[in-house]
């Protein structure tokens, strides 16, 4: 048998009548860009975030962009966020000319640990960025006490948690702007690059919607700087349509980590733990176990398809090199990126894969 990691035909065919429609929709009007589709997309969203307001980009790092330089962060700002995120989460920092400082995780949650940033932060700290990894979310409680008592801006790294829930409210709904990626792998993905921001402060919507289309409001009339980080319309259009079986689909991978949790019974491998205070998507059903990459090569060569999220820092990676982190600086971070494993996960995965790969990894030794 042969497990892939993510297999987007599935979801695909089990929609196609929708999405084909919708796709043709836009195509027969004519309008490609800010268009009608892209309006339902930001009204549906925000109010699915139970936000106020959503400003699509074409990018879940253009998102972050974007929010970082509406709050007005820049040179000389320094943004704490975590060492074991996808390298967007830090280069987006850079981008807007302030320097990224972080905080290590919980190795439980794999989320920042709000007693590790209250450690880190300085006279020149201006904002921080949680980032709410493999599809739950960091401890928002603790973090957002941290950040209002050091006048701290919030900004939701939701880029892996689309319907994930802290204490009963939805990721996306806790930071003065909250970022969110559309990646055709994520668990509401388009079929391209896409994201979006969520707030519910009118003023700040305002700014990232000049923001994402070159300052222009109205037409031909430039208020600021801006970008062309606009989200097409064929993309609002999927998402418009995939929006509706979200949650259906992430039930259908709780459902598939319950039996992993079931059926794996490796002592070499310690499993994911979904936290008590959240609902968790599972994005990635991640793994642990010290024999990393010689589980990944067993299992590989029974056909089944792994991934490692992620094999290195931020802090270590060579871009960052003038920082001065080192090995052991975020150890908590570090030891994740040696040990996690990511497993098939989608909605669409069936019981006898999730056998057939949980047999393969307890035969492991």
């Amino acid at each position: 048998m042969n497990v892939p990691f993510l297999d987007l035909k599935r979801q695909y065919r089990s929609i196609k009548p929708e999405i084909d429609k919708a796709i043709a929709d836009v195509v027969e009007s004519q309008l490609f860009v800010m268009g009608p589709k892209l309006e339902e997309l930001e009204k549906s969203f925000a109010n699915y975030c139970g936000t106020k307001h959503a400003t699509g980009a074409n990018s879940g790092t253009s998102a972050l962009h974007m929010a970082l330089l509406a709050l007005g962060v820049g040179e000389g700002d320094e943004v704490i966020t975590c060492p074991n995120s996808f390298f967007a989460t830090a280069e987006v920092i850079t981008a807007v000319g302030a320097r990224p400082a972080f905080a290590d995780i919980n190795p439980e949650s794999f989320c920042m640990d709000a007693d590790e940033l209250r450690k880190k932060i300085t006279q020149k700290t201006k904002a921080v960025i949680p980032v709410h990894l493999y599809g739950q979310t960091a401890d928002m409680g603790p973090i957002m006490e941290v950040a209002e008592e050091k006048g701290l801006h919030v900004i939701e790294d939701a880029c892996q948690a689309h319907g994930a829930l802290y204490n009963g409210r939805k990721a996306g709904s806790f930071g003065i702007i909250s970022c969110f990626s559309f990646y055709p792998g994520k668990n509401l993905g388009a079929y391209g690059d896409g994201g979006i921001c969520v707030t519910s402060d009118p003023q700040l919507d305002e700014k990232l919607k000049l923001l994402r289309s070159h300052g222009e409001s109205p037409k031909h009339t430039h208020r600021i700087p801006g970008f062309n980080f606009r989200l097409d319309e064929i993309q609002a259009a999927v998402l418009n349509v995939k929006l509706k079986h979200l949650d259906k689909w992430n039930d259908g991978r709780r459902k598939n980590a319950r039996l992993y949790n079931e059926l794996l019974k490796n002592p070499e491998i310690r499993l994911p733990k979904e936290m008590s205070y959240g609902k968790h998507v599972y994005h990635i059903y991640a793994v642990r176990s010290r024999k990393r990459d010689m589980l990944a090569a067993y299992v590989k060569e029974r056909s089944v398809a792994t991934g490692v999220h992620y094999p290195t820092p931020i802090h270590l990676q060579s871009a960052y090199s003038g920082l001065g982190c080192k090995e052991g600086s975020f150890p908590e971070s570090e030891n994740a990126a040696k040990e996690i494993l990511s497993l098939p996960m989608f909605a669409e995965l069936t019981e006898e894969e999730i056998g057939y790969v949980s047999d393969a990894i307890n035969r492991f030794s």
